[in-house]
């Protein structure tokens, strides 16, 4: 049977590859929400007219390719130092927008104490803090997100309360720090919630440029390969088991105040 021949001149483009992301294939594992976390912020910063004057400091995890994605100058942080290397940054280069992009292993593990502190300074920079409840990239490990009966490479019978503690809520703990002007969790899970994720990481971004203080934006995201789940029923995971642990919030916006 003959193959028919479409004449693609006449369509038009619903969809086009925003400026704020390099043109480049992602080494993101098939259904992992990563690469869409990149795409809404690069959005965010190419809508907001911000890629000219922007500075990401990417983490370690699935996070340390961030330079090989977004279209903006990166530096490279330690584990756990990305809140640090972004105050300096920001201290040396007050014009510059600043974020930083971290998971959860990275931001609630080792580097707690960075972001903790980085909020009570009221830093004027944006932490995205991607929690996919497991070390993604060194195989799976049960990271300080995941959850109680979640089986991991550390935790093969499901993580206890014995023995590796509670899930720890990173919004709901800095949400006692007075130097925070947005603070907001998120999910990937289907178009609507994807905007208000873009949503919330433009209202986080204005908030440094109004010089108001330190933003982070959590996201629930996915990550299919160590969760032993195909991508749509990791999306399942997401709304059935993750939400009811970290509920959906915005829980700090200095710029409804403002208005």
């Amino acid at each position: 049977m003959a193959v028919t021949e479409i004449d693609l001149t006449e369509w038009e483009a619903t969809f086009e590859r925003t400026e704020g992301l390099d043109v480049t294939q992602m080494r993101y594992c098939p259904g992992c929400t990563h690469g869409i976390a990149h795409r809404i912020i690069g959005e965010a910063l190419e809508e907001m007219d911000l890629l000219d004057r922007t500075v990401a400091i990417a983490s370690v995890g699935c996070s340390v390719y961030a330079f090989e994605y977004f279209n903006v100058d990166v530096v490279q942080a330690s584990h756990g130092r990305a809140p640090a290397v972004g105050t300096g940054v920001k201290r040396a280069h007050p014009e510059n927008i600043v974020f930083t992009y971290q998971g959860d292993g990275d931001l609630a593990s080792i580097g707690i104490a960075e972001v903790i502190h980085a909020a009570a300074r009221g830093e004027r920079i944006t932490v995205i803090f991607i929690n996919n409840a497991v070390y993604g990239m060194t195989q799976g490990q049960m990271a300080p997100t995941t959850l109680l009966g979640q089986k991991t490479t550390t935790t093969p019978l499901g993580r206890t309360e014995a023995f590796g503690g509670f899930p720890m809520n990173v919004c709901e703990l800095l949400n006692a720090i007075p130097g925070i002007a947005y603070l907001a969790r998120e999910a990937l899970i289907d178009p609507r919630h994807v905007l208000a994720a873009k949503r919330s990481i433009k209202k986080a971004l204005q908030t440094q440029i109004d010089d108001l203080g330190f933003s982070l934006v959590e996201i629930l995201s996915t990550c299919p390969t160590w969760w032993y789940q195909d991508p749509i029923k990791s999306l399942d995971h997401i709304k059935d088991k993750m939400i009811p642990q970290y509920p959906l919030k915005v829980f700090r916006n200095l710029l409804a105040e403002k208005t």
